[in-house]
């Protein structure tokens, strides 16, 4: 059996990049790490966007009998 399920979580995403972002910005000064930030943020959001819609959506796809689960592109979707 193969079935989609879909998730949402409206902070998760952001919140994750958030907390890899203060480990990798840590040693800077505040104001230089608030413009890494942003531009990081953008890159990695747009990175995301393929399979977050709206940055909170998330698609899997789960496969019983292969005992596989994968993330659903919305590219995918969208030709459904």
């Amino acid at each position: 059996m193969i079935f989609r399920v879909m998730m949402k979580d409206p902070d998760q995403l952001r919140e994750g990049i958030n907390d890899v972002l203060d480990i990798e910005l840590s040693d800077m000064p505040e104001d230089e790490a608030e413009a890494i930030r942003e531009i990081r943020m953008d890159k990695a959001l747009d990175v995301a966007g393929q399979w977050f819609e709206y940055a909170e959506y998330l698609t899997v796809e789960i496969d019983t009998e292969k005992e596989t689960i994968r993330v659903v592109s919305i590219e995918e979707k969208d030709n459904e």
